[in-house]
């Protein structure tokens, strides 16, 4: 089978072809053609964590694939990274491993892929200011991913930490891009068209008070202790999922800033506007949200996508079990 590093998985993937990928599982997803079970988890309470397994199976794509993954919120201080996964595919024809990658920087790249995708899809087509609550791996994911959607003149980034927004704003800013650090997650929403929450936040660090008419908010926030978005930021939104079932479910495949919402709330799935069963914004006024819980079929698209890049390529190392 193929091994595929961190490095390598990176470099493979495109990122308008990941946000692409990530938009055809998402209509197969919808339409029924894909098979995703819910999320299932072993904790590990003295920890605060998890680790997560996400198989999933997208026919259109050739992929079918599973993820393991740790959410370990305390290394949000630390050298590692708070998701770390490792993800196995396997030929959808006869069943046998084919390759083991990388799934750390997956995750995180097709989370940003799947935000740049609902950028693309219900943000206004003039939005120009982008906010980036958080300053950590998903963070960097969106900053890179959701301007290749739309032409943002300014970017804020804030969060809890000062020195680490004021960091990854100059880093973003060495890239290219137009971005500075907010002081704070309030100052950086206010007035912004397109909202990338991105914590592990236990209290809301997105308010419905404060988003503008006609924002767009994304959160990929996940924390079983709290949420990131107020009940205001929900209930002022039209709201649209990855998959209604897996957003309101409960922990750990669910979201708890959609807890206690009724299912007709949900106006769409992703998957329902890229197909075009579903209209999208109503107006320019409208604010709109894309709450994501992080699904298996974006892991399989994302992993098919490098695979067949890494074979066209010759690039990875082939080991025997």
């Amino acid at each position: 089978m193929l091994l595929l590093s961190r490095d390598e998985v990176e470099a493979l993937l495109d990122p308008l072809e990941l946000v692409d990928a990530v938009a055809s599982a998402m209509a197969d997803l919808s339409a029924g053609r894909a098979s995703m079970p819910p999320r299932v988890a072993a904790l590990v309470p003295e920890r605060d964590a998890l680790l997560g397994a996400m198989p999933g199976h997208v026919p259109s794509l050739g992929a079918l694939t599973a993820k393991l993954v740790t959410l370990f919120p305390r290394n949000a201080d630390g050298p590692l990274p708070t998701h770390q996964a490792l993800i196995a595919t396997f030929d959808p024809a006869t069943g046998e491993p084919v390759a083991l990658m990388d799934g750390t920087s997956i995750t995180a790249l097709r989370t940003g892929a799947g935000s740049a995708l609902s950028t693309r899809l219900l943000a206004r087509a003039d939005a120009n200011v982008l906010a980036i609550v958080g300053t950590g791996v998903q963070a960097r994911a969106h900053a890179r991913y959701v301007p290749l959607v739309r032409e943002f003149r300014e970017l804020r980034v804030a969060g809890r930490d000062a020195a680490k927004a004021e960091r990854l704003a100059s880093e973003l800013r060495d890239e290219g891009l137009p971005a500075r650090a907010a002081a704070s997650a309030e100052q950086a929403v206010r007035g912004a068209d397109v909202v990338c929450a991105t914590t592990h936040a236990v209290e809301p660090v997105v308010r419905g008070a404060w988003l503008a008419p006609g924002a767009h908010v994304t959160s990929v926030g996940y924390n079983t202790a709290g949420r990131e978005l107020d009940e205001d930021a929900v209930a002022r939104s039209l709201l649209v999922v990855e998959s209604r079932d897996t957003a309101l479910a409960p922990a750990p495949a669910g979201s708890n800033d959609l807890a206690g919402i009724a299912p007709e709330h949900v106006h769409a799935e992703i998957g329902e506007l890229v197909a075009g069963t579903r209209p999208g914004r109503a107006s320019d006024e409208q604010i709109t949200l894309y709450k994501s819980v992080g699904v298996a079929v974006q892991d399989a698209a994302a992993a098919a996508l490098a695979l067949t890049r890494a074979r066209e390529r010759g690039i990875g190392r082939e080991i025997a079990l």
